[in-house]
């Protein structure tokens, strides 16, 4: 699926872009689905264990930004997990055994879907190795104003930084401490059907969609077998060896990584949104203007 000069772009700047991985029927398919939990989640007035919703979320006007664990809630986007070409994509950059972790579904409505706050996954799930990453599934065109995806260059091969606030887990740098040059932030562009993929530690972000087109990112966390993560197995460890999606189960490979732990835990849980309301001050409070980064096909 990758050609040499994608992966060593994978590797340089931490993330890539991969075009027409999904059919415009596979889109079309997933388009509907996501529809459907939207307008069903008219009769929800709260967080629960599928709907992630907006602050200004009401029945009439019924406003998504994520749909929890969306590979358990409905077989299209559970068949993704195991896509063909998605895996051949993360055989190309770890090997055959490939194991997976999660997923969800981040929505970004037009005119008001929620920005994302600058932060490293790293920083929320630690691995005995970091050959780890996020793939992300464009159901709309991804362009500048609708909220891209938008990655530190390098930023993996560097430290992790700090995701607290007055010592407790907030989810997200605090953009004040300058840990990174924003200014210099690549955005993840592309056609519906394209593919993100980015390293686990690389530092990213996304800002509010402005725009009038919708921006949904199925977004699938991956790993190489022989990851395994530094806090534990919440299901046991028969579940998971039961994450496999490609090769076999591997023992755990140490390397020299560095970890910082999500501890003490954010003080609301539920998801990252809620995990980033515990931030001092935030990055995309400012202008959206004022940090439009290059697109990158």
């Amino acid at each position: 699926m990758l050609s040499k000069t994608q992966i060593e772009e994978y590797n340089e700047i931490g993330a890539i872009v991969v075009p027409d991985v999904l059919s415009a029927d596979e889109v079309q398919r997933l388009r509907g689905v996501t529809d459907g939990f939207v307008e069903r989640a008219r009769s929800v007035t709260t967080h629960n264990d599928i709907y992630d919703l907006e602050d200004s979320h009401t029945s009439e006007n019924p406003r998504v930004r994520r749909i929890k664990t969306a590979h358990l809630h409905h077989s299209e986007y559970g068949r993704l997990m195991r896509h063909p070409k998605i895996i051949a994509v993360l055989r190309d950059l770890w090997g055959p055994d490939i194991r997976f972790d999660t997923a969800k579904l981040n929505l970004k409505s037009a005119g008001f879907g929620a920005p994302v706050e600058w932060h490293q996954d790293w920083a929320f799930y630690p691995h005995t190795n970091d050959d780890l990453a996020a793939v992300g599934v464009m159901f709309d065109d991804m362009e500048l104003a609708n909220g891209p995806l938008m990655i530190a260059p390098g930023s993996h091969r560097g430290p992790i930084f700090d995701h607290h606030a007055d010592g407790v887990f907030c989810g997200a740098m605090d953009p004040a401490n300058h840990d990174v040059d924003y200014a210099k932030a690549i955005a993840l562009t592309g056609t519906a059907g394209s593919i993100t993929v980015h390293h686990v530690r690389a530092v990213h972000g996304s800002a509010p969609n402005v725009s009038a087109n919708d921006r949904r990112l199925l977004l699938f966390q991956f790993r190489a077998a022989d990851a395994w993560p530094l806090l534990g197995f919440p299901g046991g460890i028969d579940a998971f060896k039961a994450l496999m999606v490609s090769g076999e189960h591997r023992e755990p490979r140490l390397q020299h990584v560095p970890v910082r732990l999500p501890l003490p835990p954010a003080k609301l849980q539920g998801s990252l949104y809620e995990n980033q309301k515990g931030m001092k001050s935030r990055y995309f409070e400012l202008p959206v203007a004022a940090h439009q980064p290059e697109a990158v096909k």
